[in-house]
């Protein structure tokens, strides 16, 4: 028998007012898979992530992340889920070590000082854990985003843009971290804009743009299948 997905995604829509963002929208991201979600800026690539991470409604349709509804059971999937939006959100006036202090005391976790330096260290930030951000680089401050969600042990990642801006180093270290991600049996969901991001970390390539989907008859690539998506205008 065959395990339920953690991401199921049913004909799904939102819409701001008037303006269609995402229209039947179809996907399905299993346990040890990673899926990229390719489209154009304003393609509605954001929204679905933050409808996955119940930051947002949808306006019909169905979104089940590790067998919690988004809108039924928004709790839930809260505690399923690690979001990384583009952008590192990070206090740059407090230390790498503050900041993970801050995230989990919001999050409710009662962490170890000894786990909080364990998880930078995993993310080659031990050296610098003491040290103010706002001297950090756009790698370091997405390494410190990644120990903040190791720290709270997702089963599902939500990647907005996770390799934007990185450099060579910063993106070989985060495949690496994917990839381990993935092994323990987590699923991935990520977004891009362009084929020529680093889609190491992706099993599969989902097409959110206008049309029609057709789950039931994907096409293919070399990566094996690709998903018809659909969006409304871009917002």
């Amino acid at each position: 028998m065959t395990a339920d997905p953690l991401v199921r995604v049913e004909a799904l829509e939102k819409a701001f007012g008037p303006v269609a963002v995402l229209d039947r929208v179809e996907l399905a991201v299993a346990r040890g898979q990673g899926l990229a979600l390719l489209g154009p800026n304003g393609a509605g690539k954001t929204t679905l992530l933050k409808i996955l991470a119940t930051l947002i409604r949808p306006t019909r349709g169905r979104a089940i992340v590790a067998g919690h509804d988004t809108v039924d059971d928004a709790e839930g999937v809260r505690r399923a889920v690690g979001l990384m939006a583009h952008g590192a959100y990070v206090y740059e006036d407090l230390t790498a070590f503050e900041n993970l202090e801050f995230w989990l005391g919001l999050a409710g976790r009662d962490v170890s000082a000894d786990r909080v330096r364990s998880a930078l260290a995993n993310v080659e930030l031990d050296a610098v854990a003491d040290e103010r951000v706002r001297a950090f680089s756009a790698g370091m401050r997405r390494r410190l985003g990644l120990a903040r969600l190791a720290l709270l042990e997702p089963r599902v990642l939500l990647l907005d843009e996770p390799f934007a801006g990185l450099d060579a180093r910063a993106r070989k270290w985060l495949n690496e971290h994917l990839a381990a991600f993935k092994e323990r049996g987590g699923a991935i969901l990520m977004t891009t804009h362009s084929f020529s991001r680093d889609l190491t970390a992706a099993d599969r390539v989902a097409i959110l743009a206008g049309g029609t989907s057709d789950p039931a008859s994907p096409g293919r690539s070399e990566r094996g299948g690709v998903w018809g998506a659909t969006s409304g205008p871009p917002r």
